[in-house]
């Protein structure tokens, strides 16, 4: 039975993943054609194809592997300086250009001079190219909405889960009071579990991360308001300095670091909380700048991950991880011995988690993803601005194909990447329990 739900989680993720796939290029696809553009191939997946239907000009179809997709526009370089779409050469960077100039005609047919890629203005372009990010994008923000407006989601709260019966300093890591520990505040101020906690210093609180900015900003006498058996109780704590752990600004804690703070000694009760929609929206801003920063912390997270993948390292939690450790957590969700609808709420996420890597990833600057092509097509809107702006000749569009090189550096540091991460999911996998 584990096996046989193991195999369903996973393919209810292969199942997610080609619609992702093929959400995201059916965004590059419609604002193609609404500009004019020819496209004369939309598929999901690489490798060979194992079906396809051709309907109109365009052939839609799905490949063996489920790794990504494409659509295929025609035109998407310019001719050479020469004009010739097909010069050879004997430079193996300058073959690198042709070649992906002569892939760009390939299907090439009479009338299409006026429906290529380059042809169009940049803002075109750029729409063109930012439409299937913005397609994934879309869809985490519907799944995540979705999820925290309707299951809700879990959250420390204002309400005490136990409280602290003396003061520790958290490096320390240890649970049990020594003699000589002093009396917490908030135990010696008769805080309860089950308390409530709804206002602080006279003002009211009901966000774990803004009454935690309060305590960790005072040091001395305080007043805490609380909720106990249905009525308002005032109690008078004071708080003192004590060594506890860095917060990440949203209530979460930052691993092995410790500072200086005001201290009162409770721990939140964690309960599943429904969102408003402006909750939700502030919610999503955190989610994307945490996904801002593992972007720019992933070099320093490699290191880690080789020794996890051909050492003894441990994996860490938030390892990188690529489709099949994405596949294997959806297996393991399936597992799990919780209510079906918290079962869905984990698939729900791991998409919704996976559509917004897709649309952050897309956007860096680089080529050979969306983003690099944005990048070419904003450079040629400022050269062709400026030259009309200093009354100078038209420089025309400009040549992406020339940084195919560069592309080629990036697609291969990629794909070892990959193939890194790939290694580490399979021998010393990410786990959720």
């Amino acid at each position: 039975m584990i096996l046989l739900m193991t195999v369903l989680g996973i393919l209810v993720f292969v199942f997610g993943l080609l619609v992702s796939i093929a959400w995201h290029e059916l965004g590059h696809l419609s604002t193609a054609k609404i500009f004019g553009i020819r496209v004369p191939q939309y598929m999901v997946g690489f490798g060979p194809t194992i079906w396809s239907r051709r309907k109109g000009e365009t052939e839609y179809g799905i490949k063996a592997i489920p790794a990504g997709g494409y659509i295929r526009m025609i035109g998407m370089f310019p001719p050479g300086e020469d004009g010739r779409i097909t010069a050879r050469s004997t430079s193996p960077w300058r073959s690198m250009i042709e070649d992906a100039r002569s892939a760009a005609y390939e299907e090439l047919e009479p009338g299409d001079e006026s429906r290529l890629f380059y042809t169009r203005k940049p803002w075109k372009r750029v729409i063109v190219m930012f439409a299937g990010p913005f397609m994934n994008l879309v869809l985490a923000l519907v799944v995540f909405f979705g999820v925290w407006m309707t299951f809700g989601v879990n959250m420390q709260t204002t309400n005490v889960k136990s409280v602290t019966p003396c003061v520790i300093q958290q490096s320390e890591k240890r649970d049990i009071c020594k003699a000589g520990d002093p009396v917490a505040p908030a135990k010696a101020a008769g805080l309860l579990p089950g308390d409530r906690i709804v206002a602080f210093n006279g003002e009211k609180v009901d966000d774990w991360s803004v009454l935690q900015q309060k305590i960790r900003d005072t040091i001395g006498p305080a007043t805490v308001t609380v909720q106990r058996g249905g009525a308002e109780l005032t109690l008078h704590p004071r708080l003192i300095e004590n060594q506890v752990a860095k917060t990440d600004g949203h209530g979460g804690y930052v691993e092995g670091k410790f500072v200086e703070a005001g201290f009162l000694g409770f721990t939140p009760r964690t309960e599943k909380v429904q969102l408003g929609f402006g909750q939700s929206v502030d919610h999503m801003g955190e989610m994307v700048e945490q996904g801002v920063q593992g972007l720019i912390k992933l070099p320093s997270k490699i290191p880690a991950l080789w020794d996890a993948a051909f050492g003894d390292g441990p994996r860490e939690p938030d390892s990188p991880m690529g489709i099949v450790g994405a596949a294997r957590i959806s297996g393991e969700i399936a597992t799990l011995d919780i209510p079906a609808t918290d079962r869905l709420v984990f698939f729900l996420q791991l998409i919704g988690f996976f559509n917004l890597s897709l649309f952050l990833f897309n956007m860096l600057p680089l080529l050979p993803l969306d983003g690099g092509h944005i990048a070419g097509a904003l450079w040629e809107s400022v050269r062709r601005n400026l030259a009309r702006l200093f009354k100078r000749p038209d420089p025309g569009p400009f040549d992406v194909a020339k940084l195919m090189p560069v592309a080629y550096v990036v697609a291969g540091i990629f794909v070892c990447f990959t193939l890194l991460v790939l290694v580490a999911d399979v021998v010393n996998p990410v786990k959720i329990s």
